[in-house]
């Protein structure tokens, strides 16, 4: 079977971890700072915080951000439900701008509908889908007219570039973007996310929520008087500044990560080159057609989606799902719109108040995109979709 997605480990992301294994230090250790510089300097921003999820790192961004109750943060449908959950975990609403159909990212009127409807909102989370960066200054300029806070879901989208040449992760647009290391994406820590901001405060704010909110750095101390003896701090004190969480990723991940990171570069060319072929395989048919139209330099392509006309088909989803697993083809749905889900629905959402994103999901199937997925097994699954295509 060949999967939708599918990480790419060699011999020497097997002997970082392994000297980790082999160290002092297993978390709270160098190989964590390290992939946090790594990053940081890859991406040109000036912090970077390593957490133990990409969920993680969204939630600690919506704390940062000043999200909570009486406030709302405004996200994509066609994400993952973790970039909609962080406003809820923060004790925030969630409010919805739909996508553009050509992009399925966010479309920059329906944010502006949606901070009309939505005067209390704090944060506003566009998702860069399968890895295209959002039209970032007409978002980051919807956000400062509503007195708003940006901040990037880069999940899909380390590597992935701006039009002006600068890279997704810099914060030119937001005051901050947050990246995932699970294994399907650009590059595996296992289980791992970031933070990266220009912003002091900010930075030192996720450094303390990431660990309980215990005091980090040198942040002042509040309780001189426990604190302090004969004008020394006491060795073993410590204060919980504010209530945090235990996000910190270990030394392990980290040491995997960094491994894979070196390897970004060589992971993006060959994930461009299957898009180039499956854009050319795909592009001009008329039931199905690559999803995203636009930006493919510029894309990290984390997932290649294509729409299918089912109907014109005579098929269901399932039943095609189905053809292509009897012959060894993978494939994935990225992703139920979030205001669908039983949880928002509850809240008060409406699947209809997003017609694009009704429309995409309808249509959307992701097909085998990964660095290891062979030009064999590629055009395989180009014949193995362009067969069931075909008019009957």
């Amino acid at each position: 079977m060949i999967p939708y997605g599918k990480h790419h480990i060699e011999e020497d992301d097997i002997a970082a971890v392994v000297d980790v294994l082999r160290s002092g230090l297993l978390t709270q250790g160098p190989a964590v700072e390290s992939f946090e510089r790594a990053v940081a300097e890859y991406v040109g921003v000036k912090h970077a915080v390593a957490v133990s999820s990409g969920t993680a790192a969204l939630h600690l961004a919506a704390l940062a951000a000043g999200v909570g109750p009486g406030t709302t943060l405004i996200t994509s449908p066609i994400t993952f439900v973790a970039s909609a959950n962080a406003g809820l975990y923060a004790g925030g609403k969630v409010a919805f701008a739909d996508i553009d159909p050509d992009s399925i990212n966010m479309s920059p009127a329906a944010l502006e509908a949606s901070l009309g409807a939505n005067p209390d909102t704090k944060a506003i989370v566009p998702v860069h889908f399968a890895g295209l960066p959002c039209d970032m200054p007409a978002i980051k300029s919807l956000a400062d007219k509503a007195g708003a806070v940006v901040i990037e879901d880069a999940a899909h989208a380390l590597g992935a570039t701006y039009p002006d040449g600068t890279r997704v992760g810099c914060c030119g647009h937001s005051l901050m973007t947050i990246f995932s290391f699970h294994p399907v994406k650009a590059i595996a820590a296992g289980e791992g996310g970031m933070v990266t901001t220009n912003d002091d405060a900010v930075y030192r704010r996720l450094i303390r929520l990431r660990s309980h909110g215990i005091n980090k750095l040198d942040d002042p101390l509040l309780l001189k008087d426990q604190a302090y003896a004969d004008g020394i701090q006491n060795p073993w004190y410590y204060e919980m500044q504010e209530l945090g969480f235990h996000y910190r990723i270990t030394d392990i991940q980290c040491a995997l990560g960094l491994s894979q990171f070196g390897k970004l570069d060589a992971f993006l060319d060959r994930r461009r080159a299957l898009v180039r072929r499956y854009d050319a395989a795909f592009g001009g048919n008329v039931h199905c057609r690559p999803a995203q139209i636009c930006g493919r330099d510029a894309s990290a392509h984390h997932l290649y989606v294509l729409r299918v006309r089912f109907d014109d088909l005579a098929t269901t989803r399932s039943a095609f799902m189905a053809s292509l697993r009897a012959q060894g083809v993978g494939s994935q749905v990225h992703y139920i719109p979030v205001p669908s889900h039983p949880v928002y629905r509850a809240l008060g959402a409406d699947p209809a108040a997003c017609p694009n994103a009704t429309s995409y999901y309808s249509q959307a199937l992701s097909i085998p995109l990964f660095v290891d997925l062979t030009d064999a097994e590629q055009r395989h699954v180009i014949e193995t979709i362009t067969n069931l295509v075909k008019p009957k």
